[in-house]
């Protein structure tokens, strides 16, 4: 079998018996990137030495009878806001060219613990402000279910690489839908975890009370897996809770039984793709023939989700983007009269235009005069979308909607329309507002030959229930193993 586009429980149990090795895997892997990331564009950092020099010390211990930990050498793919000591960490943007950190984010510690390896760094919208990865400061990466797509955003090169089947796990974040929506888009899986749940210790800040670092996977196990070694408590970050961390892996194979599903009255209004409502709509049938029960729920403040959305995360992007200014961080213009001048240059020169957009948004609404009027009363509405959920979960195990209201859109389709561009994020928003944990699954193919995803969220720390629910869909159905075919 090819260990190309393989899942990483299926490349985990090659290595295990003895039938292929972590060089072999990390081969392979390099081998792809060679033959595809031309068309797609997804990496921006590899360094095939190391990753095979690091695949060759697994094999060792491997060999020797020692314990490996439960990545077991396998290839993975980081997106690049994530701090990687000694190698680039550049958010896509200019201002971080050349920032090159001292110090492992919380979560590649981990994964070096577990034995993963990263097989390089990948394209993102800069600063993670985007949804469609065409606001990197270095190139555009395609849908490598067709190349004139977008693969979504911000973690569009996460995405991209796994449906690429360049790497069979890759880690993003999420902001507004930024796993979400870029697996929507590529047909892979992508999960974002409750606030809290991994740390985001190395994470470069883009909104800090709504960013989470999650995992991508070609397949329900291997997002279990990833997260599984992710997750946990760290002292590092104030905002991650101490709570245990269940295996997910162990019990992602037993069906939930009198699993009870929410369906909301609101996501089904004008707007949303015929194709995506009729396959979504599919799921839930499917849902129902496995024993599932459909709930009518009402979330009533979702309507405001995308306005306060775009108050909250502008204004921390405004505070948490300030440090860059060619003096603490970043990049520094060469020429210029006056510290002022500098400064304005420098951030002029370094920041590309959405980034550029959503800090003077988040400064005009943080300003003495309209703090009031804009943030203060964003932060309620957030309030009200979380007790609306918390009233849902009462009577529902998970809610199920459509990930986004369209299938990809082209290239250059949307660039110029921000407010349509935020509106693709009108499903996934929510669950950022209210801290909760949501999943992207493979759910059909359109007509055009491009994927649509199932969105489910479930109540905060529920990640078990939410991949174990998935994994009934994937089971019967089967999506999670359609490759696109890159010719």
């Amino acid at each position: 079998m090819s260990l190309v586009g393989a899942p990483a429980s299926e490349l985990l149990s090659l290595m295990e018996k003895g039938e292929t090795t972590a060089v072999e895997v990390m081969q392979a892997h390099l081998d792809q990137i060679n033959q595809t990331d031309d068309k797609v564009d997804a990496y921006l950092h590899v360094d095939a030495e190391t990753a095979l020099k690091k695949a060759a010390d697994v094999d060792a211990r491997r060999k020797a009878g020692e314990s490996i930990g439960p990545l077991g050498g396998l290839p993975i793919a980081i997106k690049d806001v994530l701090c990687t000591k000694g190698v680039p960490t550049t958010c896509s943007s200019r201002m971080l060219e050349n920032f090159v950190p001292p110090y492992d984010a919380t979560v590649m510690q981990k994964l070096t613990a577990a034995d993963g390896i990263m097989i390089g760094k990948v394209n993102m919208d800069e600063f993670a402000m985007g949804s469609s990865t065409e606001n990197s400061a270095f190139k555009k990466t395609k849908n490598p279910w067709n190349i004139e797509h977008s693969p979504g955003g911000s973690s569009g090169g996460s995405a991209a690489a796994v449906a690429a089947m360049t790497a069979p796990l890759s880690l993003g974040s999420d902001t507004g839908g930024s796993i979400r929506q870029p697996a929507h888009f590529c047909g892979v899986v992508g999960m974002k975890p409750t606030y809290g749940r991994v740390s985001r210790y190395g994470l470069v800040a883009f909104a800090s009370s709504l960013d989470q670092v999650g995992p991508f996977a070609n397949d329900v196990q291997g997002a279990a897996l990833l997260l599984e070694a992710i997750a946990g408590h760290d002292q590092l970050d104030s905002t991650s809770v101490p709570k245990e961390v269940p295996s997910y892996t162990a019990s992602l194979d037993e069906p939930l039984k009198g699993l009870k599903i929410g369906i909301v009255k609101e996501h089904y209004v004008e707007g949303i793709n015929e194709e995506v409502e009729q396959t979504v709509r599919d799921a839930y049938k499917v849902y129902e023939s496995l024993g599932a029960e459909l709930v009518d729920i009402s979330l009533p403040n979702s309507k405001y989700c995308v306005a306060a959305y775009y108050i909250i995360a502008p204004a921390e992007a405004s505070s948490n983007l300030a440090r860059y200014d060619g003096v603490h961080y970043g990049h520094r213009a060469e020429n210029f009269d006056s510290m002022i001048e500098m400064y304005s240059r420098s951030r002029g020169e370094g920041f590309g235009t959405e980034v550029k957009r959503r800090i003077m948004l988040g400064t005009y609404t943080l300003s003495a005069g309209y703090i009031d009027a804009y943030y203060l009363k964003a932060l309620r509405v957030r309030r009200l979308i979380r007790n609306d959920f918390d009233e849902a979960f009462k009577k529902v195990d998970v809610i199920a909607s459509p990930t986004s209201p369209n299938t990809a859109f082209k290239i250059g389709g949307l660039i110029n329309d921000p407010l349509a561009m935020y509106l693709e994020d009108i499903y996934t928003i929510s669950a950022n507002l209210a801290g909760l944990p949501g999943i992207s699954i493979p759910a059909g193919i359109s007509k055009a030959g491009l994927p649509i995803g199932l969105q489910l969220l479930a109540a905060p720390f529920e990640e078990e229930k939410l991949l174990r629910a998935a994994r009934m869909f994937e089971k019967e159905t089967g999506w999670t193993s359609k490759r696109p075919t890159l010719n």
